[in-house]
């Protein structure tokens, strides 16, 4: 029998300005781990996000998977293509993935992507993303919103998206600053369809402390 064309779930991440590199670290390091596919894509404000919140020197991948230093991120499917290559394999409608999320997703991100702009690999891979009917996740974490935020949630939720506010619950109980990073990341997860084992649900472990 031919080998099977059975491929790895492969999942983009776009990584933007708005402040939650904490988010983009737990997703990203989550989905290696569990030996997902990972393609990422950082804008600009994103690796400058990398530097003032995580202390990251360029962009580490390493650091942001949880990987040991000097790995090699490929051999663990975790893939960065340029911002400005808007001919990369992520911008192409037959690129098959299992979904993208934009963690964090800055409100120019939010109102670009709503606007249906392509001018850069991150707002081409959410266009394709969109009109490829696959899952869409932008996990929005700017406060507080302006109209133009309020009118690109209806456009993009209309469109397919999901906008899902970086708004931890407490009813489990939070105790640490990576509770509630992980709530989060546990959210996104389960929006892209991807099986995990972060206790961050109702009637999980952290209900009963």
């Amino acid at each position: 029998m031919p080998p099977s064309s059975k491929r790895h779930n492969r999942v983009v991440i776009g990584l933007s300005g708005a402040s939650g590199a904490l988010y983009a670290r737990r997703v990203v390091s989550h989905l290696v781990e569990l030996g997902q596919e990972v393609h990422l894509v950082i804008s600009p404000p994103g690796a400058r996000l990398l530097h003032d919140e995580l202390g990251h020197e360029g962009v580490d991948l390493c650091g942001l998977a949880g990987l040991p230093e000097g790995a090699d991120p490929a051999s663990r499917g975790l893939f960065r293509h340029n911002y400005k290559d808007i001919g990369a394999p992520i911008a192409s409608g037959s690129f098959q993935h299992d979904g993208m999320a934009i963690v964090p997703c800055s409100s120019h991100t939010l109102n670009a992507v709503a606007a249906g702009l392509g001018d850069n690999l991150l707002l081409r891979a959410a266009a394709c993303t969109l009109k490829e009917r696959r899952p869409l996740v932008l996990l929005h974490r700017e406060a507080p919103l302006t109209l133009m935020d309020i009118q690109s949630m209806e456009r993009l939720t209309l469109a397919g998206a999901i906008v899902c506010p970086a708004s931890p619950g407490f009813y489990l109980l939070p105790r640490t600053i990576e509770d509630l990073v992980d709530f989060m990341a546990a959210r996104v997860l389960d929006l892209l369809g991807v099986e995990h084992g972060i206790e961050a649900r109702w009637g999980g472990a952290g209900q009963s402390r």
